[in-house]
């Protein structure tokens, strides 16, 4: 299809004017591409996770250990077949989110956000899918992801309720693929 910017026209979904690398709690979505059922499946209620499965967990608590600005927590993530939902908790805003030290004067790689997590993360897993599967450059994730800044306990606590019940309520999900 050939682009027509009357009709394809990309808007930000992140809130405007909002800084994603201050401290904070947030939720966070990542789908794979063209929803695919990549990571495993649901048996009776239960996330059951193949190899490829295996290296997305792996690599969301390898960030943790990268980055020390992050903080997450096994109950506040969730592994679906086709999409990931996660807690991500920005703990400190001196330090850069790239993994390495920090820089006298910055340049190249983002402040730490929400989207520099994000973008390591989708970077990392992706390779190692793409070496285990051997398909250099195949896409795995979405462009984009979902997040939503948490505001209060409230809502941490219904987003943990939900990110918990997610795989008992698979075949109710919008993600849902046969």
């Amino acid at each position: 299809m050939k682009y027509d910017p009357d009709k394809h026209h990309r808007c930000s979904i992140r809130l405007w004017g909002y800084d994603y690398s201050q401290s904070g709690a947030y939720f966070i979505t990542l789908c794979t591409h063209e929803r695919r059922c990549l990571f495993g499946e649901i048996i009776n209620g239960q996330m059951r996770l193949n190899e490829l499965g295996l290296i997305v967990h792996d690599e969301w608590f390898r960030s943790a250990k990268i980055r020390g600005e992050i903080e997450l927590l096994n109950d506040e993530f969730v592994i679906m077949p086709n999409h990931i939902h996660g807690i991500v908790r920005i703990l400190d805003n001196n330090v850069w989110a790239t993994g390495r030290s920090p820089l006298q004067q910055p340049r190249g790689p983002l402040k730490k956000s929400i989207s520099s997590f994000v973008a390591g993360f989708k970077s990392a897993t992706t390779k190692r899918i793409n070496k285990y599967q051997n398909t250099p450059g195949n896409p795995v994730w979405q462009r984009n992801y979902y997040e939503h800044v948490i505001r209060n306990e409230k809502e941490l606590h219904d987003i943990r309720a939900y990110i918990f019940n997610n795989p008992e309520n698979w075949e109710t999900d919008e993600n849902y693929k046969i």
